[in-house]
């Protein structure tokens, strides 16, 4: 399906677009060549990158779960950069995150343990990209919106291939 059939503004246009732009140039970069394993594994690699980065970018900085996404994939492509340089960058992306997050904990008073969640939340918080710094009500609304967005993803990929 082309994204010109759908509404630009709306999030699966935005990641459509986005996904499909990422394809083009690993394509472009790569060609397929042969199907030895380690090629296999490191377009697969590309392509999931691509994904993520896609959604996250598509999402933009509304919720913690892309900022963490983007801080770490950024955080990942710096690997190559000179480690001064990085570790001055990495650092403030991530002090930005955590603040973000420790006022939106702030926020809100109620805390998973005072629900009853316990041992439930700290499985999602480890699926979640930023649950770790969330209270119980965040982490519930981010994680709602990461599956939604999981699933745009996933039927997107399933219309490209």
């Amino acid at each position: 399906m082309s994204p010109h059939h759908l509404n630009p503004s709306s999030l699966k246009s935005r990641f459509t677009t986005r996904f499909l732009r990422a394809l083009t140039n690993i394509n472009a970069q790569n060609p397929i060549s042969s199907s030895s394993p380690r090629e296999i594994l490191q377009r697969y690699r590309r392509i999931k990158v691509a994904a993520d980065k896609s959604m996250a970018y598509s999402v933009r900085s509304r919720r913690t779960w892309s900022r963490a996404m983007r801080w770490k994939l950024r955080s990942r492509s710096w690997r190559q950069a000179s480690s001064v340089r990085r570790l001055k960058i990495t650092t403030t992306c991530h002090q930005a995150i955590m603040k973000k997050t420790a006022h939106e904990r702030e926020s809100k008073t109620t805390t998973g343990e005072e629900v009853g969640f316990g041992v439930q939340t700290d499985g999602l918080r480890e699926l979640v990209p930023g649950g770790e710094a969330m209270d119980i009500c965040n982490l519930l609304d981010e994680t709602a919106h990461y599956i939604k967005c999981l699933t745009t993803q996933v039927q997107r990929e399933q219309i490209a291939s």
